[in-house]
């Protein structure tokens, strides 16, 4: 178990997880992975320069580097569920999709057959005794939200070095080890899009169809150009804004008609955006199995969103997923995951929500 690889991405989490391993005396390998193999719009292949950091923090720390291209695995089990998703109306979460897939199966099968024992990575989380996902210790910058895909098997192989450290701690450590990337700022957005337009990103792999855009009444409002473009709750990019009529409040996207190819918005956050609780047809319990055939806990149903109340009643593979409180913008495609307390159970893809007043048009 001395001998651990560390997934390198050219960050400072990865970075300073290395560094770590490396002062507590084990035998430490960067490797870094190519996942993408396209230039940005500016012609420029992030990964170049995303390497060059992991090389020059790798040459700081003292341990050997490599590179490891997973980029067909990725377009065959990441990329092509993310279009397909798409085409279906749905809004996926890519990111939780490659840690299942690339990072913690593809990636640490290459790890365990270098004859590495532990896999380390730099996401901000932790490990129980008996190996469940538990919250990072910074709760800004927790990422179990995306780990909740994985199975205990999996995390029995995996260290999270930085785990009980804040951001703000990382990036001092980095700093006082003189590292390339100390204030190299964090990534965002969907891990094969980075910092592109995401509309004109899609407008390569999908085709457009434009149709109308209506209100709760049917009522022709403009024109979208594609339903994949949009997503429930959507303000922005609606190109509606300076309508005269109406209210005067904002125009929010509440629903897509995919066989009349009709996107409906509707002035003003109302009961429409709202739903009461959403089925998920697979769910994955990291455990193994859900606490109990019906249970009380936490869930989040996006990334960053507080904690909601939630009572779960397992079906098969899946769960029915009742809310204490109306839920804004819950939207098929994206993971509900649960949490007891510091434990995240699991999760699962969002495949119905039922709204808290119907949309008939």
């Amino acid at each position: 178990m001395n001998h651990v690889v560390v997934g390198m991405s050219g960050g400072v989490d990865s970075s300073v997880a290395a560094y770590l391993l490396k002062q507590q005396g084990f035998d430490v390998v960067g490797v870094f992975m190519k996942n993408w193999e396209e230039d940005d719009e500016d012609g420029v292949c992030t990964s170049t320069a995303d390497y060059a950091d992991v090389r020059s923090v790798c040459e700081t720390i003292g341990i050997p580097y490599y590179t490891v291209n997973f980029a067909a695995e990725y377009r065959e089990r990441v990329f092509s569920y993310f279009l397909d998703e798409y085409r279906k109306g749905r809004t996926p979460n890519p990111d939780v999709l490659c840690n299942c897939e690339i990072k913690f199966k593809a990636f640490l099968d290459f790890a365990l057959k270098t004859g590495a024992g532990l896999l380390a990575t730099g996401h901000y989380c932790r490990l129980s005794e008996d190996k469940l996902l538990l919250r990072g210790a910074d709760r800004g910058k927790d990422q179990s939200y995306f780990l909740a895909g994985l199975k205990r098997e999996q995390l029995e192989r995996v260290v999270f070095p930085i785990g009980d450290l804040r951001k703000t701690e990382v990036r001092e450590i980095a700093k006082q080890n003189g590292f390339s990337n100390a204030l190299k700022k964090d990534s965002t957005g969907v891990c094969f899009i980075g910092e592109r337009n995401f509309k004109k990103f899609l407008m390569q792999y999908l085709p457009a169809q434009r149709g109308d855009m209506v209100d709760e009444h049917g009522r022709k409002i403009g024109t979208h150009d594609g339903l994949m473009y949009y997503t429930l709750g959507q303000r922005r990019g609606l190109g509606i804004g300076g309508r005269n009529d109406g209210t005067g409040e904002s125009w929010f996207v509440i629903g897509k008609d995919l066989d009349r190819n009709l996107l409906i918005v509707q002035q003003g956050e109302h009961e429409e955006l709202y739903s009461t609780s959403l089925d998920a047809h697979r769910v994955n319990w990291i455990g193994g199995a859900a606490p109990d055939r019906r249970f009380a806990c936490t869930a989040k149903f996006r990334y960053r969103q507080p904690d909601q109340g939630v009572r779960v009643t397992v079906s098969g593979e899946g769960a029915h997923v009742d809310f204490e409180r109306p839920q804004r913008a819950v939207t098929p495609g994206q993971w509900v995951v649960f949490y007891q307390g510091e434990t995240c159970l699991g999760g699962g893809p969002i495949d119905v929500v039922a709204p808290l007043k119907a949309i008939r048009i």
